[in-house]
């Protein structure tokens, strides 16, 4: 029943309904005011069929705009955006109805002295804006010069506060060149003001909608400078707005500015003194690294559906990126991370460990810049034989004895060595025994070995020079998109070095205590030795009996002094293990390195788990590391798992069930970023935890089981036919949803198994969840069991034991 159906109804005074609509319109009650003003989308709609009544209904309207009672007013502006959707389709009869009429009065209701009417007319406004129904030469005549001279220094700060709020609300709906030239300014004006405090909150909070309405070269230019001035506030509310848009801010911005600015000015944030802005900063610290994500280093890109796609892989890129001219090569694939070089790509296998995955890279980046350029290859592409492999970490402890021997005597070995050779845990903290039956060649191979140990620095030394001086010629041409990934490169590649650097030092000194140990114990050998030889000169006349006492006794004492340099290198060897328990090794700070963000953004994304970061910052805060993992393991791809495994895995065994409930419904997300071989490796434990935990958590697996299952390989699937039956028991008997859920991810499941694991297994389920108390749950048990049945009839007209 229409509202104003009162007019239609004949009455003692015998007007007409037009007639009836202005009496009413202008009564001296109040209630048939603003009962005519809540009707007035269906007086149009009667009045429509007829212009000179259209035109006396808009003339009305405009009298009623003008009504001394707020509430009259504040209902007319109500009905303002349906009005003008009904005029927008019946344009053509009335085609400037709306402009000439009702958009004046929306302007007119901006600065009206009622703040229910202005709220009402500012809501109207943008429902008007959003639908694309204003005029741009309305809002940049009508609508901007208002907004402009109600947010202006010497305006009330009530309408400055109002003022400042619609102008950032409606910035995202203008075209760029109108908020750049009319609003702009203002806002950056405002976001200085020292007056009111709320304008400048309401700036920081709607900084990032500010940002992407003017574009990345405004952003850079005139907004970020305001940006760190809001970050930098004294009141503790700003700096928390500016945290919590901190990453629309960073979408906006180019990846130098990101890495340059925007990184230290969130770390300066996330060190807050407050810790209302430390929690929210923590909470927008994963969604900033997410933009820091680039498809060409994760090894994964979005596609335009949303989903997931894996970059092609390593030799794919290989035959693409031989340009001459380009001395580093920079690739990423799915399932191998590959080295840059500037002779040749080295691939590193996923299996390889990460102490000798990051030593490899290091060493070999070493060789080639200290290689001449003149030497190098002219073919930038080498085949897949030429390709040389770092060696595999599974090598067994005999392997790497003959490794050491082989690199211990230079020279004897033929052919190219492995990376191993070049620098090996077991070659450089475990002195080889000595021989003393080879005294001399034992001396000259010790002397030789000690120079080659003093190069492995020098070599390191002479690497970060040249890296440096790289860096330095390439700080030119730093806008070439090319040359600034070059630049990262050798960036982190400069990094390493000065890590090797300090590493081989160590080393060094303690090769040096071994030689002058071992070197002793053969000098003191060599002495006895002459001393045995002189006497038996000596003693002509000795009998043979008193020579072989002479032989036995200079056998013991050789013996003896073997024996004492064995205790002496076990004692080197049991304390070079205890430092390196006390201080951790190189290696292992290296596992947590890489160069696709700033490094200080990981660290404290990997210390949200620390027990004391829920005291002094957010009871929760390892719920929305939980949540944004994900993203920040895309950003770092594949390649940089290791850095956030150990945070993975103490986070899915968090007291919390909130904490593992969210892990839970994205481990199907993750598995998809990790590839195959890390989910079998590293997820698929996880996975098997969360089947056995609380109903809240095994639902977040359950719903998107057929996801995760679809990832795996066949045997590893068949392996979890056993343990499906356990979901259909849960630890509340009234959780029918959790069933119900079952019977749809089993109606998705049916596709992955062979036709005899579905009888096997899938069926009794299904019969079982057909007679469950809830009608719900029988019904898509029902839908189950049918396509259970087809599925089955389906795959014996094809053949008897054919799977899918």
């Amino acid at each position: 029943m229409r509202i104003t159906a009162f007019l239609d109804i004949p009455g003692q005074d015998n007007l007409t309904p037009l007639a009836r609509l202005e009496k009413y319109a202008f009564s001296d009650n109040v209630f048939n005011r603003q009962i005519i003003a809540r009707g007035l989308l269906d007086v149009f709609r009667d009045f429509s069929n007829n212009e000179e009544d259209f035109l006396t209904v808009m003339e009305i309207v405009v009298r009623l705009s003008e009504d001394a009672e707020p509430t009259v007013r504040t209902e007319l502006m109500e009905q303002i955006p349906p009005i003008a959707i009904f005029l927008q389709e019946s344009r053509p009869k009335f085609p400037t109805a709306f402009f000439e009429y009702l958009m004046p009065i929306v302007v007119r209701y901006l600065t009206d002295v009622n703040n229910q009417v202005r709220k009402a007319g500012q809501e109207a406004l943008l429902i008007l804006l959003e639908q694309d129904l204003v005029a741009q030469s309305d809002i940049e005549n009508k609508v901007c010069p208002i907004l402009l001279d109600l947010s202006a220094p010497d305006s009330d700060d009530e309408y400055k506060v109002e003022a400042v709020n619609i102008i950032c609300k409606m910035a995202s709906m203008l075209s760029r060149t109108t908020v750049e030239h009319m609003l702009l300014p203002r806002f950056c004006e405002l976001c200085s003001d020292g007056k009111l405090f709320q304008v400048r909150k309401i700036c920081a909070a709607n900084f990032g909608d500010i940002c992407n309405a003017v574009g990345q070269e405004a952003t850079e230019r005139l907004l970020i400078p305001k940006f760190f001035e809001l970050c930098s506030d004294s009141v503790w509310g700003m700096r928390k707005a500016c945290a919590e848009c901190f990453m629309a801010v960073s979408y906006t911005t180019s990846p130098e500015v990101r890495r340059s600015k925007l990184s230290p000015l969130f770390i300066s944030l996330i060190s807050d003194t407050c810790r209302w802005v430390r929690q929210a900063a923590f909470q927008s610290l994963g969604p900033f690294i997410s933009t820091f994500a680039n498809p060409s280093s994760a090894g994964l890109y979005i596609r335009e559906d949303g989903t997931l796609s894996i970059r092609p892989s390593a030799q794919d890129v290989n035959s693409n990126s031989c340009q001459p001219g380009n001395n580093i090569t920079v690739m990423s694939s799915s399932a191998n991370a590959v080295l840059p070089s500037p002779e040749q790509p080295m691939e590193i296998k996923p299996e390889s460990s990460t102490e000798e995955t990051s030593t490899g890279l290091h060493t070999k980046l070493s060789e080639d810049l200290n290689k001449n350029p003149r030497e190098e290859s002219s073919d930038c592409c080498a085949s897949p034989g030429d390709v040389p492999r770092l060696c595999q970490g599974d090598r067994t402890a005999a392997g790497g004895t003959e490794a050491t021997k082989e690199s211990s005597f230079p020279g004897l070995s033929s052919g190219l060595p492995c990376a191993e050779d070049v620098f090996n845990t077991f070659l450089y903290w475990r002195p080889p025994l000595p021989d003393i039956s080879q005294d001399l060649e034992l001396l000259q191979f010790k002397a030789e070995k000690h120079n080659d140990a003093c190069s492995v620095p020098c070599n390191n030394c002479v690497a970060s020079s040249e890296i440096k001086k790289v860096l330095e010629s390439l700080q030119e041409h730093i806008d070439d998109p090319d040359v600034q990934a070059q630049v990262q490169v050798l960036s982190a590649a400069l990094r390493a070095a000065q890590f090797d650097s300090v590493g081989d030092c160590e080393t060094k000194r303690m090769e040096e205590s071994s030689d002058n140990l071992q070197n002793k114990m053969i000098l003191d050998e060599t002495a006895i030795s002459d001393a045995a030889c002189n006497q038996v000169q000596g003693d002509s006349l000795s009998s043979p009996a008193s020579q072989d006492d002479m032989s036995d006794q200079s056998s013991t004492s050789v013996l003896k002094s073997s024996t004492d340099s064995g205790e002496q290198h076990r004692e080197t060897s049991v304390f070079s293990r205890k430092e390196q328990e006390n201080n951790p090794p190189f290696e292992d700070d290296k596992s947590k390195l890489q160069d696709i963000i700033p490094q200080p953004l990981l660290d404290q994304y990997l210390s949200m788990t620390d027990p004391a970061r829920a005291q002094t910052v957010d009871t929760e805060i390892a719920k929305h590391c939980a949540y944004s993992l994900p993203g920040v393991a895309l950003t770092l791809g594949r390649q940089n798992w290791h850095c956030l495994k150990d945070t993975y895995e103490t986070l899915a065994s968090d007291v919390q069930w909130k904490v593992r409930r969210t892990l839970a419904f994205s481990i199907h997300e993750l598995a998809v970023i990790l590839g195959d071989q890390l989910t079998a490796a590293d997820l698929v434990p996880i996975f098997n935890g969360f089947l056995k935990d609380l109903d809240e958590v095994r639902i977040g697996v359950l719903k998107h089981l057929y996801d995760f299952l679809k990832l795996l390989h066949a045997d590893k699937r068949r392996e979890y036919l056993y343990q499906l039956q356990e979901f259909v028991v849960t630890d509340n008997s009234r959780n029918w949803r959790f069933r119900y859920e079952l019977a749809e991810q089993l109606i998705l499941i049916l596709e992955l198994y062979n036709p005899n694991d579905v009888y096997d297994y899938l069926r009794h389920i299904a019969l079982t969840l057909c007679s469950d108390k809830v009608s719900e749950v029988r019904w898509i048990s029902f839908k189950l069991v049918g396509d259970l049945v087809h599925f089955l009839a389906g795959e014996q007209e094809n053949g008897p034991g054919e799977g899918t």
